[in-house]
């Protein structure tokens, strides 16, 4: 059968993610350049699921930080990967029914967990972002990073509603190649960021999601001729939604690809190169070349994860809203493949 386009809708007003009976409503269905989306979740007791993913890549490392919960578990995850010398060091903590994470129902909102070890606070300071990370045990050394994120002015986003019922859909804001200054200090060594040669991705989710879930995403950022370019891929998930969560974002402004993703990649040997584009256009044509595995496992009583991303670099091609092309080279980022049960 012949793939078409989709008919996405696009919303420029405030909405409701759910009606009053925690149903999803109709009228969020659609995408914005803007975080619209009031993600007011009720009810639906073990269900819902929240998270506020960040990632920041430097020229010389990446670090990422985790705030979720998933109604019958929290979980603040953070890793670090040097690029230069291939180290990485992961950790998760994990609090019964959410406890400790708060986690508003708008897009960039403060969000916060704090024990007596761990400290996360992402504030929320008018139009720019606050990162503060500290660890006094994260795998033995003391880890403490200070990031701002200072979008460019009428910096645009990618946010999607997709449905796969009435009863599960999920509201996802991707914000990808935000410029980034800070410092990371793992240890005796401190690791710096600035907006020349580093970005900040941000993946807010709120949702109710089935039980069973496989995705694919792959997000990058760069500067080429001048231009800033990001990327936004995803696949599986959305599949038969009539929603897509890929866009293109040329200078700060998000052209939407009404169109499924591809990835193609080897199961066997996740360390090959990958092959990105899109299913009908030729808007997108990337090879990715992995650096690095992040390969993350759980699995206990009804939850199971396993998450195999993989940190490098994208080269090939996009196209901007007039369709000239604009060649992509060794553009830092990430791809991964994901199934859980949760």
């Amino acid at each position: 059968m012949e793939q078409l386009f989709y008919q996405e809708r696009e919303i420029f007003e405030e909405v409701d993610l759910c009606r009053k009976d925690g149903l999803l409503n109709r009228e969020s269905i659609g995408w914005a350049r803007n975080s619209v989306i009031n993600c007011n979740l009720s009810g639906r007791w073990l269900r819902k699921k929240k998270w506020n993913y960040w990632y920041i890549m430097g020229s010389d490392c990446l670090f990422s930080v985790t705030v979720s919960n998933i109604d019958y578990a929290g979980m603040v995850f953070a890793y670090f990967y040097d690029r230069k010398t291939r180290r990485f060091i992961e950790k998760t903590v994990m609090t019964p029914f959410g406890m400790g994470c708060k986690m508003p129902c708008q897009v960039n909102k403060t969000v916060t967990f704090e024990n007596s070890l761990l400290k996360v606070k992402i504030l929320s300071e008018g139009t720019d972002t606050h990162i503060f990370f500290e660890d006094t045990d994260f795998k033995k050394e003391k880890i403490f990073g200070e990031f701002v994120i200072k979008p460019y002015n009428d910096q645009e986003t990618l946010n999607v509603v997709i449905p796969w019922n009435e009863r599960t859909f999920q509201f996802t804001s991707k914000q990808i190649g935000l410029p980034v200054e800070g410092t990371l200090t793992l240890g005796d060594k401190t690791y710096f960021f600035n907006s020349k040669d580093s970005f900040a991705c941000l993946d807010f989710g709120r949702g109710v999601w089935p039980y069973k879930v496989n995705w694919n995403w792959a997000s990058g950022c760069g500067k080429f001729n001048g231009r800033s370019v990001a990327v936004n891929l995803g696949a599986k998930w959305t599949d038969g939604t009539g929603m897509t969560e890929n866009a293109i974002f040329i200078d700060g402004k998000c052209i939407k690809l009404s169109e499924n993703a591809v990835f193609e990649y080897d199961k066997n040997n996740f360390m090959k190169a990958w092959n990105l584009k899109t299913a009908i256009s030729d808007r997108v044509n990337l090879v990715f070349t992995p650096e690095y595995e992040r390969v993350a496992k759980s699995k206990m009583l009804f939850l199971e994860s396993e998450v195999h991303q993989m940190i490098g670099v994208f080269n090939g091609y996009v196209k901007d809203e007039t369709g000239q092309k604009i060649s992509v080279e060794n553009m830092s980022g990430c791809s991964e493949e994901h199934f859980g049960k949760w």
